[in-house]
């Protein structure tokens, strides 16, 4: 009992009945609470990232809504394999009430979705709707809430809560393997704008998963529920880490090459600068239990090459990209 107590307040989920698996369950959120009085067969997924979460528990949705890419149905190349033959309706731009009314599904997910409260009012009055949870505002809940999340409303919560511990398991093996990234600081960057994602995105998450710390300079310019913020060109302080990352969705490395005060910035006068290409990019946004994987892979090299310590070391990805200083 004490146990199973721990759990519900670990979660901040606890779900009515005699096991994590049964129906009804309750998900308090930030709207209120969401009762799912059985395992729902029809999910219609309204997050950005959500249809992942739901295809790394077996679960295809009836509906997703595609955030971007050129995939037909917004599944990157992480999720074919889960998606196999399925042929879910595509929602495109803002929440359509009314098309997902006609869908008549049992349960609609929008943990990643912007949805707001009148949203809900409206959406709840067609299935039960579970919202992101309280504190965390629309895209500051973890991938590990998610899925918690995603697997109690599924009947999942088994399957989820053994792909959350293996994956933390892989980020503390690489967190034991670079005793130098603890404490280091880092951030992810979007190319296009210069806009700096916080410890409270996923994005910041990911590095500080690995051990690195986003700064408080980028922390602090917006409020505690803001997960992306922009930084003035004309001053890139914010910025300035022992290794930054530029996230990119296929168009501005040019734009780097342009960004007058960048050079005085110590990522880059030392070769500690990682591009990241549109595919690892899209695995970082996501940075769900499917894309988790693919993203280590690729990411970790990258960062080994900018953290070695010996400025003459190549980043690769910032090579192809053609961002390095000329003397590299």
């Amino acid at each position: 009992m004490l146990q199973k107590l721990l759990t519900c307040i670990a979660l901040a989920l606890c779900p009515v009945g005699s096991s994590a698996d049964s129906f009804p369950v309750e998900i308090e959120h930030k709207y209120g609470t969401t009762r799912i009085e059985s395992e729902p067969k029809k999910i219609v997924s309204l997050s950005f990232i959500g249809h992942d979460f739901l295809l790394a528990l077996g679960l295809k949705p009836y509906a997703l809504r595609k955030w971007y890419g050129t995939d037909p149905y917004g599944v990157w190349a992480w999720g074919h394999e889960a998606l196999g033959d399925a042929q879910p309706i595509v929602m495109q731009g803002e929440i359509n009430i009314e098309q997902i009314a006609a869908m008549k599904p049992d349960l609609i997910m929008g943990q990643w979705s912007g949805m707001t409260e009148r949203d809900y009012s409206l959406l709840s009055q067609i299935a039960p709707t579970v919202p992101p949870a309280a504190g965390y505002g629309d895209h500051g809940m973890s991938w590990q809430e998610m899925h918690r999340t995603v697997g109690l409303a599924t009947g999942k919560s088994a399957e989820a809560e053994a792909q959350i511990t293996r994956l933390q398991d892989r980020f503390q093996e690489i967190r034991d393997a670079h005793p130098e990234w603890q404490g280091a600081s880092s951030v992810m960057v979007w190319a296009g704008q210069a806009g700096a994602y916080t410890n409270r995105d996923i994005r910041g998450k990911f590095l500080e998963d690995l051990g690195f710390v986003v700064p408080e300079a980028v922390n602090n310019r917006g409020a505690l529920d803001i997960s992306y913020v922009l930084i003035p060109a004309e001053d890139l302080s914010p910025i300035d880490v022992d290794t930054l990352v530029w996230i990119d969705g296929g168009s501005s490395a040019s734009a780097l090459n342009r960004m007058p005060l960048r050079p005085t910035m110590r990522a880059y006068k030392e070769g500690r600068e990682v591009y990241s290409d549109p595919l690892l990019s899209a695995a970082l946004s996501h940075s769900s239990p499917l894309s988790l994987d693919y993203a280590l892979d690729k990411l970790v090299p990258l960062l080994e090459a900018a953290m070695d310590g010996d400025p003459a070391t190549v980043v690769p990805s910032s090579r192809d990209a053609g961002i390095l200083p000329e003397e590299f």
